[in-house]
């Protein structure tokens, strides 16, 4: 916002709906106070694949959010997520200059291990520490001023492909809109639905999307692991379209009204009418039909992510459990299947610590828009993230001024 730094606006750029949430920032208190949705169009799990469309969404939700609001906004936290998204762990040690640790020790040791080989065609979009060791003593989360003569670092580094990232913010620069920063859509929905106990103990949070499945793996209030399956609410919304013979349009209306994921809830005389295909007749069938499509597809998202955990070896990291969130998160029965699939307790993420809007956002389709407020608002006076065309060249050149200053 210009000459407003209390206002931080969070850009949601989903498969299914483009969500601009607007959040009031008072001492620590986060008070939203407008949400603007539309549609969206120009997006395929995640990633855009068309510039025009996804530009008239997100101008489209921006103003329903400015005008909820009362302001114009100018500069937005965009959400990243699909496929191309990959994140790993990382660790670097440097040997510490003088008596005690400072802050330049600490960007040092993060400098070293962020020191990786990462192909040209990927961007770094986040360098998360989880923990820095002080001559062997681990477990240490602010090292500045401690005595020792060893600072080692473990990072969680997340990249995506640079055109993805670029595409993101081209839209949001096309719709007049300048992006503060980029941040992965699972990192943002734990800042809104996690609380601090789950974090401290160690949980894994899983964003339903339109398009994605996102997992983040929090313990010792660090991330520990990320992960995007590309696969979301849209293939259960096939599975309708193809299993009942309807159109999409009318599979989605069918699976937000009717969906549910557990067959054995719905009584045998429950009956749904189903439009026909170019002009036929509309078919009455058994409402349970709906469970025998989406709970095999349900259960096979969770037993994907679930290898993914195991793959990483973090299963013994989730200890409080599992936290389901995302649009597609509403369908009924999914907490039930997640407990059956990961065997661990789990439950329904809501948006949690803010004021204003409470009522209207109280919904997990609404955690990434929040999530990112929340994170936009703790990250104000860090470095922003520009991504511009020829982007690459400015920024080898303003690298380069500050190695010559250094140097001076």
């Amino acid at each position: 916002m210009q000459g407003q730094g209390d206002i931080v606006v969070g850009l949601d750029i989903g498969t299914t709906k483009i969500c601009a949430v607007v959040g009031e920032i008072a001492g620590n208190d986060i008070n939203i106070i407008g949400i603007g949705t539309h549609p969206s169009i120009g997006l395929r799990k995640g990633v855009v694949v068309n510039i025009e469309s996804t530009v008239e969404s997100i101008k489209k939700a921006v103003e329903e959010a400015e005008l909820m609001a009362g302001c114009e906004i100018s500069s937005v936290y965009a959400g990243i997520a699909g496929g191309h998204i990959t994140g790993f762990n990382s660790r670097g040690i440097v040997a510490i200059k003088g008596q005690e640790i400072t802050q330049s020790d600490v960007d040092r040791v993060i400098d070293a291990a962020r020191a990786v080989a990462i192909p040209m065609d990927r961007e770094v979009i986040h360098v998360l520490p989880q923990e820095y060791i002080v001559d062997d003593q681990p477990g240490i989360q602010n090292p500045i001023g401690m005595a020792g003569v060893r600072l080692e670092a473990k990072i969680h580094i997340v990249t995506g492909a640079v055109t993805s990232a670029h595409n993101i913010v081209k839209c949001a620069n096309r719709a007049g809109l300048d992006v503060g920063d980029i941040v992965l859509e699972s990192l943002a929905s734990g800042e809104a639905v996690l609380t601090t106990e789950e974090k401290e103990l160690g949980t894994a949070l899983l964003d339903l999307g339109g398009g994605t499945t996102d997992l983040a793996v929090f313990s010792n209030n660090n991330i520990k692991h990320t992960f995007v399956l590309a696969l979301g609410g849209n293939n259960l919304t096939n599975d309708i379209a193809v299993g009942l013979r309807a159109p999409i349009a009318e599979a989605e209306k069918i699976k937000t009204k009717y969906g549910t994921c557990l067959s054995s809830r719905v009584s045998g005389d429950e009956t749904i009418e189903v439009p026909g295909m170019g002009g036929r007749d509309p078919r009455k069938l058994p409402r349970q039909i709906l469970g025998e499509i989406l709970e095999p597809r349900m259960e096979e998202i969770f037993a994907l992510i679930k290898r993914e955990v195991y793959r990483a070896s973090m299963e013994n990291v989730i200890a409080s459990g599992i936290v389901v969130t995302g649009g597609s998160s509403l369908l009924d029965g999914v907490t039930e299947i997640a407990e059956s699939v990961f065997k661990l307790p789990s439950r329904l993420g809501k948006p949690r610590g803010i004021s204003g809007l409470v009522d209207v956002v109280n919904n997990p389709m609404y955690a990434t828009g929040v999530g990112l407020v929340i994170y936009g608002a703790g990250h104000r006076d860090s470095k922003k993230f520009r991504i511009r065309d020829g982007n690459i060249f400015n920024r080898v050149m303003n690298q380069m001024k500050k190695w010559f200053q250094d140097v001076v």
